[in-house]
């Protein structure tokens, strides 16, 4: 994956490849963007290291994922809000789903707005925050800024471990790594917060 990426990483479309990847996986959380963004911040310290000047700018990758996180919970928040029959049909077969809406939706009423940056890091967690953020019909002003903050530091946690792991690690496998395992780590210790606070609502 590194080589693919590092190639396509010559072209503008690096930007694009990752903005649509993080805006949709808010609706297909399997799609790995957060090991994209890393591998494209490796590949970015590679073309530094070696003094290339067709490699991402670390900036605008950075940008282009926190944008895209914060239009993709948007949507979600969206969709959810207007609601619709399937939507409620499909949260009402799952009983996890149904109990996560409550749970979240009650810690959001309480302003609970740091667990929407906690579940940008949880696997699928920024799905259900944001799909439940709409249901509970939480305003926008009261869920943007939290999803800005998220965003953006989702962001800027997933680029520095590609760029500054290849840098202190070698622009190697075993750097791309180790710092998709943090990612990985910072999602599982993310995940026991949420059902921590969400528990601690009942």
């Amino acid at each position: 994956m590194l080589e693919s990426v590092g190639s396509l990483a010559a072209s503008p479309w690096i930007y694009a490849v990752v903005a649509v990847s993080v805006l949709l996986d808010v609706f297909v959380p399997i799609l790995p963007s957060g090991v994209l963004v890393i591998t494209a911040a490796t590949a970015a310290a590679a073309g530094t290291a070696s003094g290339a000047d067709d490699v991402p700018d670390i900036l605008a990758l950075l940008l282009s994922a926190a944008t895209a996180s914060v239009l993709g919970d948007l949507v979600a928040y969206r969709v959810a809000r207007r609601g619709g029959e399937r939507l409620d049909r499909a949260i009402a077969r799952s009983r996890r789903l149904t109990t996560a809406q409550e749970r979240l939706g009650a810690a959001l009423a309480r302003g609970g707005g740091a667990l929407v940056v906690l579940a940008r890091f949880a696997p699928a967690g920024r799905s259900v925050v944001s799909l439940g953020a709409g249901a509970a019909n939480r305003r926008v002003r009261d869920f943007l800024p939290w999803s800005v903050l998220a965003g953006i530091t989702w962001a800027a946690y997933s680029v520095s471990l590609g760029y500054f792991g290849a840098h202190w690690l070698g622009t190697t496998w075993i750097a791309t790594a180790v710092s998709v395992g943090a990612l990985f780590g910072a999602g599982a210790g993310a995940a026991y917060l949420m059902r921590e606070r969400s528990a601690g609502g009942r």
